[in-house]
């Protein structure tokens, strides 16, 4: 590594450091400010939802189950289904505000061979998707890496990946199709999009920190740092091209095994899946797709059933004909009542996904109900100005997200380049079976350390590799 790199990897240590504390400093501002009350969000139940969307949250694009080619649908739940029966997700250990904790969603990474991707200091090495037409990889013996059940499914991702490369352009501009009330049409009802005088001077300093930071950006790496994708003056690669996804990371979690949810703290919008976050370390102002996919399960007779209803129906028919006018009045008033209540329940019971514009308590926050089989789209700079969380529904799911990660470095074949660089300087004596260092200069030395701090978690990274590449 040479000086300039390694002055440059040891402050991107620092600025993680930094930007960790600085995100407590914001959060605990932020709850102050709050106290008891919580901020507003909107659902397509609710007038101004549309309005809201397109004001304040235009780069978030939905796409309906119907939009995808026929047979994908099936071609890709059976994969993640194949994933999961075959033990390849797994709940990963993160860094937590200084704390190791196992998430509460099982993942695996799935994408071009060699890639990796990290977040909350946990690397994640991908299982190789298969391309159509390819034979697919092969062992040190020239043995295939996986069965027909395994490749099948991995060229389903794949698959799925070809059709967002293509879909995710045109959804750029047109926002794709949108979930709404009729009512929302009529509503008179803007939401402010204020931000607090504290959260604008944050917005200008970080700004400022970025220009002066441009220099060395340019240079930095995949490792990159657990904030959110930085601000670039430059346009992002692939503008007026295809879109090149280049992982997917895959999410499994069954809300009823998991029972230690969080609920959602500012806005009060229910267990979360996911917290608050941007997704971390991609190309600067790339897009991310989403696929959904909720499990099939027994529906819960909770509710009213249809027979149940019609004699409901019926017996309030009686009861108005028996009471008064004034009476039917009501009667209809709590009818109407209790269906938007009911209308709030079934959204509950759908998983969603939660966006708020970050470190900003006066624009309402965007709850947006997700179908099996519908997928949606974070694009321009919306991960970066912006929060999302996932909110957990009554249902097993499964989510594919689509992303274009920062690879020039920080791959299988990159890291191992460098293991190999460090060990050239280790000798084997073949009589006493000893080793030794072939060279005890400086510069050999600190060539040595800084391959080291540069690779400080390879036991933990090779064991990772193992994990994602052998097959059970």
């Amino acid at each position: 590594m040479k000086p300039r790199q390694r002055k440059q990897y040891f402050r991107n240590m620092k600025r993680s450091d930094d930007s960790e504390r600085e995100k407590r400093r914001k959060r605990w501002r932020l709850i102050q400010e709050l106290g008891e009350q919580r901020i507003p969000y909107l659902s397509p139940a609710d007038p101004g939802f549309q309005e809201l969307w397109d004001s304040s949250y235009a780069g978030l694009a939905l796409r309906q189950c119907s939009v995808l080619p026929d047979g994908l649908h099936e071609r890709v739940q059976s994969a993640l289904i194949t994933l999961q029966r075959r033990g390849c997700l797994l709940r990963d250990l993160v860094r937590v505000r200084d704390r190791d904790v196992f998430t509460a969603v099982s993942r695996a990474l799935v994408g071009q061979p060699g890639y990796t991707y990290r977040y909350l200091d946990t690397r994640l090495f991908a299982i190789p998707w298969h391309c159509e037409g390819e034979e697919g990889q092969k062992d040190e013996n020239g043995k295939p890496c996986c069965d027909s059940d395994l490749r099948d499914a991995c060229k389903a991702f794949w698959e799925l990946n070809q059709f967002f490369c293509s879909d995710v352009r045109p959804q750029t501009n047109a926002r794709g199709v949108k979930r709404s009330r009729s009512d929302t049409e009529n509503s008179e009802d803007t939401p402010g999009e204020g931000m607090c005088e504290e959260s604008v001077k944050d917005r200008l300093l970080e700004e400022k920190q970025e220009k002066e930071k441009k220099e060395e950006e340019e240079e930095d790496s995949s490792q990159g740092c657990s904030h959110s994708s930085p601000l670039s003056s430059t346009p992002p690669p692939n503008v007026g091209r295809l879109v090149q996804f280049n992982i997917t990371l895959i999410n499994y979690m069954d809300p009823t095994v998991m029972t230690q949810l969080k609920e959602e703290p500012y806005y009060g919008m229910g267990k979360m899946a996911v917290g608050w976050h941007h997704d971390e370390n991609l190309v600067p102002l790339s897009p991310v797709a989403v696929y959904s996919y909720s499990c099939p399960a027994e529906p819960k007779n909770e509710g009213v059933t249809e027979k149940d209803g019609q004699g409901q129906s019926k017996d309030k028919e009686k009861e108005t004909e028996t009471e008064g006018e004034g009476t039917c009045k009501e009667e209809l008033k709590e009818e109407r009542e209790g269906l938007e209540k009911e209308e709030v329940q079934k959204e509950k019971a759908c998983w969603r996904v939660g966006l708020k514009v970050a470190w900003d308590i006066h624009t309402p926050g965007l709850a947006l109900p997700l179908q099996s089989g519908d997928c949606y789209y974070m694009t321009d700079d919306l991960n970066r100005t912006h929060q999302h969380c996932v909110l957990a529904g009554d249902m097993a799911r499964f989510s594919s997200t689509h992303r274009v990660v920062q690879c020039c470095t920080r791959t299988l074949d990159y890291i191992q380049k460098r293991c190999s660089e460090a060990l050239e300087n280790l000798q084997t004596d073949p009589e006493k079976n000893t080793k030794s260092l072939k060279s005890l200069l400086p510069s050999t030395l600190q060539h040595t350390e800084d391959i080291h701090n540069e690779h400080i978690q390879v036991a933990f990274i090779l064991s990772a590799s193992q994990r994602q590449t052998a097959w059970p």
